[in-house]
């Protein structure tokens, strides 16, 4: 009976781990897959150019952009006053989506259970991460990102959307001083996770990417490198 239990528990891990390693190997096909492959990054100083940047913490992906650009003033969207530490000269908000109970209940990742992984998984609720920033540096996991106005326009109506109408947006408190948390439109699932919002986003504004992204890499690898020297 024992050997019979243990034999069904290796089993089981098996296959498990076969599926894990299934849908890693979708991931990487899925994100190397090309939307919009004819788009070309303006060339700075050769065209008007809004400069944005995909950060990247291994895991998880987001959009930073200027606050105020004549296409878009973030300034009415995500004002400073929904932050703790409202009186900083900011000069970018960072945008990314995710599950709301993952986000909100796992402020480190000491605080993640294998319940909550599971319920985001199979469905959660959407929210908008704003974080605010004083002139963000960029680095290898801070990349830069040039679009032409219209495809910033894009970009900005493709965010806007993920909003919920202002007279039911929930305004959550954020991890610290300098963020927040809004509700937002969209179902969280395992075929749509936070990077692929921020595919989708991206290529909403026409920029190449790939077509399914579940993991950060699927979307940095899209994003030129920090140029060296």
């Amino acid at each position: 009976m024992r050997g019979r239990l243990l034999k069904g528990l290796r089993w089981t891990g098996l296959g498990l781990l076969g599926l894990v390693a299934v849908f890693a190997l979708a991931g990487w096909i899925g994100s190397s897959i090309p939307r919009n492959s004819a788009w070309v990054e303006p060339v700075a100083g050769e065209e008007r150019s809004i400069e944005i940047m995909i950060g990247n913490n291994g895991i998880h992906t987001e959009i930073a952009m200027p606050i105020v650009t004549p296409e878009m003033d973030w300034r009415a969207t995500f004002p400073a006053n929904d932050i703790t530490a409202s009186s900083r000269p900011y000069t970018h908000v960072a945008v990314s989506w995710g599950e709301r109970a993952f986000f909100l209940e796992t402020p480190t990742w000491y605080d993640l259970s294998l319940t909550t992984v599971l319920n985001a998984m199979t469905g959660g609720e959407g929210v908008l991460h704003v974080a605010h920033y004083v002139r963000p540096a960029p680095s290898d996991d801070y990349r830069v990102l040039r679009l032409r106005p219209d495809e910033y326009r894009a970009l900005v109506e493709a965010i806007s959307a993920s909003l919920t109408d202002p007279e039911m947006r929930e305004v959550l408190p954020g991890y610290g001083a300098y963020d927040v948390f809004y509700s937002a439109r969209g179902t969280y699932h395992i075929g749509n996770t936070c990077n692929q919002w921020t595919s989708d986003t991206l290529a909403a504004a026409g920029v190449t990417i790939g077509a399914w992204s579940p993991f950060a890499g699927g979307v940095m690898k899209w994003v030129p490198d920090l140029p060296e020297g």
